[in-house]
């Protein structure tokens, strides 16, 4: 029985590393492009699912909207981006409206609902339609785009690869950065202790003297205002335009599901594994693309419940 945790391992460990093998041999900068272009996708999943991780892996909050608090904050960057010029306070825009949206969620809908788990995805369904309408109203059906800083413009001439966008690189070392923050934040501080200990044990947090609401206000105000971050930063990489929501959403449900419900670490793990499939299949395999996304869902699930890094409730 010992044996069989390296089953998994074996059977798709195998086959990647022949397939590694062959399509270096075969033609290598397309697969080190296609690997960088995976590892920048994988970070921007990691953005947007880390702040979904909080709110539904670690607070048990279903909210079923925060792709549209994606959608918002990019909108909400693009417009203060073009007003002011600035890039970095298009970021912080994003950040602010989106963290501002989900601390009103929190008050006047997951307040009432705590561990009412289908009424919590009824409301927040009916919620995203709305901000997705809404959004479509004030901004239309064109497609925004974002210019990046000077600083990080242009490309940056790479081993195996030539040239690759500089952006893409900034993007991820951002996301490494804040992965690593938000680690710390909720690992070795005085925040993040009371966060856990509110999920675990309320009663206890509120009779040490704790505000319990205020924390996990402050828990869904960072998780909704990652989204809002990372929807700027997508938009610069990529594009915003209506259904994005829809796409990221999706993308956040199965990097948590992959990764394990509250881990930042298995969010990380499951946004890689994602973004590679992702990237790998539209340059080798096109027509079975979406599919490879799926088939790693089904087999983590499979071998690993509860997600590669996920623990018993």
């Amino acid at each position: 029985m010992k044996n069989s945790r390296w089953v998994p391992w074996l059977l798709f460990g195998l086959p990647l590393a022949v397939f590694a093998v062959w399509a270096v041999a075969d033609n290598s900068p397309l697969f080190f492009k296609t690997l960088l272009n995976g590892l920048t996708l994988a970070s921007l999943y990691f953005l947007v699912a880390s702040g979904f991780t909080l709110v539904f892996g670690l607070m048990r909050n279903v909210n079923l909207a925060h792709g549209s608090l994606y959608l918002i904050g990019a909108y909400v960057g693009w417009m203060v981006g073009e007003r002011t010029g600035s890039w970095v306070l298009a970021v912080f825009a994003g950040f602010l409206s989106a963290a501002l949206l989900g601390v009103l969620m929190q008050l006047l809908i997951f307040r009432h609902m705590q561990g009412q788990d289908l009424r919590q995805t009824l409301v927040t369904i009916g919620l995203s339609i709305v901000l997705a309408d809404v959004a479509l109203w004030i901004w239309g059906a064109e497609i925004y785009t974002f210019d990046p800083p000077a600083w990080i413009y242009g490309s940056t001439t790479l081993p195996l690869v030539n040239k690759f966008p500089t952006y893409r690189l900034f993007v991820l070392l951002a996301s490494i950065v804040i992965g690593v923050g938000l680690w710390l934040l909720l690992a070795r501080t005085r925040i993040g202790m009371m966060i856990r200990a509110g999920v675990d044990d309320r009663g206890m947090l509120a009779a040490s003297g704790v505000n319990v609401q205020r924390v996990f206000a402050l828990t869904f105000a960072i998780g909704a205002g990652l989204a809002g971050l990372a929807g700027v930063v997508g938009g610069t990489a990529l594009s915003i335009s209506p259904g994005e929501d829809t796409r990221y959403l999706l993308a956040s449900l199965v990097v948590v599901i992959v990764g394990g419900m509250g881990s930042v670490v298995g969010a990380a793990i499951g946004a890689l594994l994602i973004g590679l499939a992702e990237q790998f299949g539209q340059a080798y395999a096109p027509t079975y693309s979406v599919v490879f996304t799926f088939v790693i869902m089904v087999v983590a699930l499979a071998f690993k419940p509860r997600g590669l890094m996920g623990k018993a409730a």
